[in-house]
């Protein structure tokens, strides 16, 4: 068995794990990469790529149909189901060098193709190796968990690994799950082509503005998209149609096939995290604000290995972190602000909490303001009016921002920005923004929240009237 001594051991070549040792590498550190599966991880090979690969052109079919307002006649879109994959595989492939062994390895990175095992605290086999570091950083991911539905182990379950290898479109896609994964594949496979059913136990896109979601829930359900809320299946069956789920009220859907969007867990069975003093929950490696284990100092956790989180961003967020402390010695910790994004259309994009969340943190020292996509002159013209920006502000200070529209990805970034650095709302206000644009959205909502002091304000009413008598 080869022995190897490095200073950073990475277990994982996602997001998270590649930043780590590309940075490190090239600041000049020892570094062995360590990875059981494919290069890039979930986000390339399962995730973020293929999605917005295929949601892509499904907004390409969509859009074939949806020009009336603009006086354009809608025709049906010519779906080519197969060449939409090829276009998904190709997306793939054009990122991958970035991502590939080779190129790692011209960095200066060991690379080595198995699956780690820690047989020490500071010791990790893989591929005929014992890797002895002086630190270690986790970057496993996650992968999906199937729900525990009697029968669910006897059909055929498509998850988020396998959904983009299907070369024909589905006759009728069940979706177990309405959350943010659920809602993307959902109206994507709709606009290609496919009957769709989501079926939601608890409540559609939980985790977001109620507004919003429900903005976005309309638009899918417009577009003929089946979801049911609170509906529970209890028994799944393979028939010969494809899969028969059964409904807690009794009722019989009947489907070619089913996706299971119903969460992810951290992928930490084969560390053999025990051995190596790391102490794990459900959830992920147990670590600090600067995402050092609470057990094993040697370790580090990235991405959605950390439990922190389960966002390409934030692994990306999270290796600067740790390479921060780990090659340079600096102290560091991880973001506390996250933006999130789902991406259907309308879009809904959120930083810092939400309404509901914000109210019950700073009661009435809050205040809510939102502007509305139809306020807005290019939305106008585009006819594209639908959508809103919510913003939450305290003391001149934005604290959490939702926006549901359009392009509402892109247009958080300025919201980012300004709640990461605690720029005061007057900042914004004062831009000066190019018109007609949509980003002229956030500047009415922040200067709205000075309106009421400016305009509604009786004693700044009479001095502007006693200057004006002596202004020469």
């Amino acid at each position: 068995m080869e022995r190897l001594r490095t200073d950073i051991c990475v277990i994982g070549a996602g997001s998270g794990g590649l930043s780590v040792a590309a940075g490190a590498v090239q600041m000049g550190a020892r570094v062995v990469l360590i990875e059981g599966a494919e290069m890039g991880g979930d986000c390339l090979n399962h995730g973020c790529v293929p999605s917005k690969a295929l949601i892509a052109a499904a907004t390409a079919a969509q859009a074939q149909r949806a020009g009336a307002a603009l006086g354009i006649a809608p025709a049906p879109a010519q779906v080519d189901f197969a060449a939409v994959k090829d276009h998904v595989t190709r997306t793939i492939a054009a990122i991958a060098p970035h991502d590939s062994q080779e190129r790692f390895e011209g960095l200066g990175v060991r690379v080595i193709r198995d699956w780690a095992s820690f047989i020490s605290p500071s010791e990790v086999e893989a591929g005929g190796c014992r890797i002895r570091a002086r630190r270690f950083v986790i970057a496993t991911g996650a992968r999906p968990v199937l729900p525990p539905i009697p029968g669910i182990e006897a059909v055929p379950v498509l998850t988020n690994e396998t959904i983009f290898a299907l070369r024909d479109c589905p006759g009728h896609l069940l979706i177990l799950g309405g959350g943010p994964i659920g809602f993307e594949m959902a109206q994507a496979h709709r606009r290609l082509g496919a009957r769709v059913t989501v079926i939601e136990a608890g409540k559609l896109l939980a985790r977001e503005d109620a507004e919003a979601a429900a903005l976005v829930t309309a638009a899918l359900r417009a577009e003929g998209v089946d979801i049911r809320e609170g509906a529970t299946v209890v028994r799944l069956r393979d028939v010969p149609q494809g899969v028969e789920a059964v409904l807690a009220d009794g009722e019989v859907v009947v489907a070619s096939h089913l996706f299971a969007a119903t969460g992810r867990k951290p992928a930490l069975d084969r560390l053999n995290l025990t051995t190596g003093r790391i102490a794990f929950t459900p959830a992920g490696i147990t670590v600090g604000a600067n995402l050092r284990s609470a057990t094993n100092r040697r370790v580090y956790a990235v991405g959605d290995a950390a439990g922190q989180g389960q966002f390409t961003h934030l692994a990306g967020a999270h290796a600067g972190v740790v390479i921060r402390q780990a090659v340079l010695g600096l102290p560091a910790s991880a973001p506390a602000t996250v933006p999130r994004v789902t991406y259907c259309d309308p879009e809904l994009a959120q930083t810092g909490p939400t309404e509901a969340e914000a109210r019950l943190t700073w009661g009435g020292a809050l205040t809510v303001i939102r502007q509305p996509f139809a306020g807005n002159d290019r939305a106008q013209a585009e006819g594209a009016t639908d959508g809103f920006l919510k913003l939450m502000a305290v003391r001149g200070k934005a604290v959490g921002v939702t926006i549901a529209g359009p392009g509402a990805g892109d247009h958080l970034a300025l919201w980012q920005l300004v709640i990461e650095r605690r720029l005061p709302l007057s900042a914004v206000a004062g831009l000066v923004l190019p018109y007609p644009t949509r980003s002229e959205t956030a500047k009415r909502a922040a200067g709205a929240y000075f309106s009421a002091k400016l305009f509604d304000n009786p004693a700044l009413k009479r001095v502007v009237r006693l200057v004006q008598r002596f202004l020469p």
